[in-house]
């Protein structure tokens, strides 16, 4: 049940018309809200949210917006707590916020926030996990009062340092709200900016101001806006230029035939794997309408999360079948490639393939860890970090460009990481106007200058960040360790270094395999004896500034130590390439509940951890049968991840819905 709760008294809007309160009731009512409460004050609002079960919506009587707005605010998808963030300059005695990565970080008045990057719109979602906070804040809020009248100059007195965590501003903005929102952010509860675009949304304080604001959003094709929001605000060249200028009419025609974003989901892989079928078998005709469909598949691709945005249908569910299904997607079609590349005698496809898909993998991992890295740097006091560094002007740098929307640097940063949808575009070109071998050639030269750009960039900045990051998560969890690291990791100090060490063995092991004879067999438990070093050094305290590149070094020392066994054991390229694409399953299982803060695959601890696996390839080598080892192994785990998906999404879910209520 969603509770909404409108907070009718203290402040500016006391002055507002009796209908002020009565109308936001009803736009609560039509956004989605189960229960509307009205609150006379703060101490009665507490009471309200301390009893609350579900989300609570909280909101003042001086907003005006589209109830589009509210529905947006109530049905965000983001994962935690979320409140109203406005352009507007805020009125006298109203609360402005500072955001890092789309996160509030702090709250307070004009004068203790020269930063600021907003104001607050009057309006939040409250998550359950998040209720205490509120309640208390409210209460905190409760006794703090500011005479009428009185200033909001920075000078007067407050109960903690201004706008960031384990202090508030409270005591220095008015109107009731706004000090409960400066209150609640300085708890510390992790809260996500919801910005307003092409909608309205006014916070007023007499009269003359609700009427021009409700004159203002009467101008506004509501449901136009809603479609054309459903586009990403900030998307990459190809996505914004070749694709969402038409899409949206497929989104709306998908709305009304009642499609859902998983269906158009499931649509899109099955574009996507007709078009690794055609280039398979190749020939012009076959590549041309391979490029097609693999173009039509990512315009689905991109529906799929306008038609969610459009229809407000969100899902833990959702997310992570996207996520699963991009990747999924893009490795068939790197299979694809490859078999066609072999079929059509232009070398073996499957080394590039098997390079591609690796490469990937690894960037992937690298830009999901540098997200928990800059998450971890926003919530961290602003004071704290270092001034005028290599670090901080980079920051500024790459702040300004991005800022700098439409312009040729914009577009060339956002271009030269290489994007899915530029991969997409460039495979279905290369493959229909050249060939297969010039399509995965094409993605492992523009791949590996993207990885080392962001790389370079990233690690030097992260090195003056000097943020933990792996001890914000589950480092364990997410490094994929085994029963054997859990029990003897940590151990020796050392981190990066010898996850390095270790894929660096592993290219060594590669190098042996791929000269033949029979070296390479015996030079793998050395190479694996690197690799168990390198993953009892990962167990240990992960404080270093690049530590958070350790789970890409040890994925990609798994993945290229896997490829090493499968030339050793002459193991068909084919079969290795499943096995890898396996472990990439896993792996994006992993990534995807980082991403969301979720907990461990409930069978997780079948796969045996990263170490365990290698262990039995090394095992399968020596005793002559690896690629019997590896397709059972690989089937062993294709067979737990299926089992762990059913059980996450499907059992987990039943069993909690027929248990009884508490």
């Amino acid at each position: 049940m969603t509770l909404a709760i409108v907070l009718a008294a203290g402040g500016p809007a006391a002055a507002l018309p009796d209908d002020a309160v009565p109308h936001l009731v009803a736009q609560w009512r039509a956004a989605g809200a189960t229960e509307v409460r009205v609150a006379a004050d703060l101490g009665e609002l507490a009471a309200l949210a301390g009893h609350a079960t579900g989300p609570v919506l909280v909101s003042g009587a001086d907003l005006v917006a589209h109830t589009t707005v509210l529905k947006h605010l109530a049905t965000s998808p983001v994962p935690g707590t979320a409140a109203l963030v406005l352009a507007d300059p805020p009125a006298d005695r109203h609360a402005v916020v500072r955001e890092e990565r789309g996160q509030v970080v702090s709250a307070g008045s004009t004068g203790t926030l020269p930063d600021a990057t907003g104001s607050f719109g009057g309006a939040l979602r409250v998550v359950p996990a998040d209720l205490p906070a509120l309640v208390a804040a409210a209460r905190t809020a409760a006794t703090t009062t500011v005479p009428a009248g009185t200033s909001t100059d920075p000078g007067l007195p407050g109960p903690g340092p201004a706008g960031g965590p384990g202090g508030s501003d409270a005591a220095l903005v008015g109107a009731d709200l706004d000090r409960l929102f400066a209150a609640f952010t300085a708890t510390g509860v992790l809260t996500f900016a919801h910005r307003v675009r092409l909608l309205v949304a006014h916070r007023v304080v007499d009269p003359t101001g609700l009427a021009a604001a409700r004159a203002e959003l009467a101008g506004v094709d509501e449901d136009a806006a809603e479609l054309r929001l459903s586009v990403k605000e900030r998307d990459d060249f190809f996505t914004t230029y070749f694709v969402s200028t038409w899409s949206p009419y497929v989104t709306k025609l998908c709305a009304r035939l009642g499609l859902t974003p998983t269906g158009v989901t499931m649509i899109s892989v099955l574009f996507a794997v007709v078009a690794a079928v055609l280039f398979g078998v190749g020939g012009r005709p076959a590549l041309v309408a391979g490029g097609v469909l693999l173009y039509l598949g990512f315009m689905l691709d991109c529906v799929d999360g306008q038609l969610a945005r459009y229809t407000r249908n969100f899902s833990p569910w959702g997310g992570w079948l996207d996520t699963m299904a991009d990747r999924a997607k893009e490795y068939v079609v790197y299979a694809g490639l490859g078999f066609g590349m072999t079929h059509a005698g232009l070398g073996d496809g499957w080394v590039l393939a098997l390079a591609a898909m690796t490469l990937q993998t690894v960037r992937h991992h690298v830009d999901a860890w540098y997200g928990v890295l800059h998450d971890a740097a926003a919530r961290r006091p602003k004071a704290a970090s270092t001034g005028g560094g290599i670090g901080d002007r980079l920051n500024a740098a790459s702040n300004r460009v991005q800022n700098d929307t439409g312009s040729l640097s914009y577009w060339l940063k956002r271009t030269v990481v290489f994007p899915i949808g530029e991969r997409w575009a460039l495979i279905a070109l290369a493959a229909a106007l050249f060939d297969t071998r010039v399509a995965l050639v094409a993605v492992l030269v523009w791949g590996g200058l993207a990885f080392a750009y962001t790389g370079a960039l990233r690690t030097l900045r992260a090195r003056f960040l000097r943020v933990p990051a792996l001890g914000t998560v589950d480092a364990g969890l997410h490094r994929d360790d085994g029963l054997l690291l859990r029990r003897f990791g940590g151990r020796i100090p050392a981190q990066l270094p010898l996850a390095v060490l270790a894929a660096l063995a592993a290219l060594g092991l590669l190098g042996a395999a791929l000269t033949g004879g029979e070296t390479a067999r015996w030079a793998a438990p050395v190479a694996l004896l690197v690799l168990l070093a390198a993953g009892l050094a990962a167990r240990g305290r992960a404080e270093g500034p690049l530590d958070w590149l350790v789970p890409a070094a040890l994925r990609a020392a798994e993945y290229v130590f896997a490829i090493a066994v499968g030339v050793a054991g002459d193991v068909p390229l084919p079969l290795v390439f499943g096995y890898v694409f396996v472990l990439t399953l896993l792996h994006y299982d992993l990534v995807a509940r980082l991403e969301k803060r979720q907990p461990a695959p409930p069978l997780h601890d079948l796969t045996l951890g990263w170490e365990g696996r290698s262990v039995l390839l090394v095992v399968a080598l020596i005793a002559g049968f690896a690629w019997v080892g590896m397709a059972t192994l690989g089937a062993y785990l294709f067979v737990v991840f299926v089992m762990s998906v059913v059980a996450a999404w499907v059992t987990v879910p039943a069993r909690a819905a027929s248990a009884p209520a508490r």
